[in-house]
């Protein structure tokens, strides 16, 4: 391990601190709940890169949002089949304009020091 690998967040964690197989039925689990409890419910696919792992983005009809981590693009695609609903890339269509209208209007929900 080198040294400055160390200051670099690993892939694969969450902000629950679980990793692996944990992490990833956590997250499936959360994004199951989400979307039984809303309506409308879009799910944009996040591609992993060198610091985060692969995610999911779940949009409701009024542009309420939860991202989680997912282990690949395929359960991402067999989740989203699975539930009847829309997978969309988000790097190609970017992301639903109610979404970021909801989180101006809900600045608690934003990121960062508090």
């Amino acid at each position: 391990m080198s040294w400055f690998s160390r200051l670099r967040p690993r892939r694969g964690g969450s902000a629950g601190g679980l990793r692996g197989a944990a992490a990833d039925d956590q997250g499936v689990r959360h994004l199951r709940d989400f979307v039984a409890s809303r309506r409308g419910v879009e799910f944009y696919l996040e591609p992993e890169t060198s610091d985060f792992t692969t995610t999911v983005v779940a949009v409701a009809h009024d542009g309420e949002w939860t991202r989680r981590p997912v282990r690949s693009p395929r359960v991402a695609a067999d989740l989203a089949r699975g539930l009847a609903l829309p997978l969309y890339e988000a790097k190609v269509t970017g992301y639903p304009r109610r979404m970021k209208e909801w989180s101006r209007r809900h600045p608690e929900r934003r990121l960062g020091p508090r």
